[in-house]
């Protein structure tokens, strides 16, 4: 869809339900903006799982949380994405979590991936940021499977911040994941 033909349109979720299902196609809403994507490259949805893999392992062995690949997250009729990964505490599972299945609120953990599209990059460094830090997430990850890398971004003084870049042979930790840690390069695909 056309950004042109979309320009200066407030879209919601109720937009989005008239449209018809298209398998693959992804749509998304940030501050009344449409983004819609494509199903992604195999190498960033390879890295999805790996994130996903990591974090669930962690999450079994402690208890603590869940962890999610593509769940629907619905902060208002006017925010309604689709992160790659997320990872929530049981406590924040229970209140976010709607009868459909939708996270309501904000997870303590948000993951993105990029893609190779430079607007897909625009919207999950710079729409999503900016939605995530509003709406509370406590940590977001960027991850970039092609340079192999990965930005991580904490709640400082009510905004989130970037606080580091990672690449392949460092360590990921997380005051919100007492004692995960891996090096970033198991994240991403060989």
């Amino acid at each position: 869809m056309s950004q042109m033909l979309t320009a200066g349109i407030r879209w919601t979720i109720h937009d989005v339900e008239l449209f018809a299902e298209n398998e693959g196609t992804r749509y998304e809403i940030v501050d009344g903006e449409l983004f819609v994507t494509r199903a992604p490259h195999f190498k960033h949805q390879q890295t999805c799982g790996r994130i996903f893999q990591h974090l669930n392992i962690w999450s079994e062995s402690t208890g603590l949380g869940e962890a999610v690949i593509n769940p629907g997250v619905l902060f208002s009729e006017s925010d309604n994405v689709i992160p790659d990964v997320v990872w929530a505490t049981k406590e924040t599972l229970a209140l976010m979590l709607d009868e459909e299945g939708h996270l309501t609120g904000a997870p303590d953990l948000i993951v993105e991936v990029l893609s190779l599209d430079k607007s897909d990059e625009r919207r999950d460094k710079e729409a999503k940021l900016k939605l995530y830090s509003s709406r509370g997430v406590k940590e977001y990850w960027i991850a970039d499977w092609r340079s192999r890398k990965l930005e991580v971004y904490r709640r400082e003084q009510s905004q989130l911040k970037l606080v580091e870049t990672l690449f392949s042979s460092d360590n990921i930790i997380s005051p919100l994941l007492p004692g995960f840690s891996c090096t970033v390069n198991q994240f991403f695909p060989v």
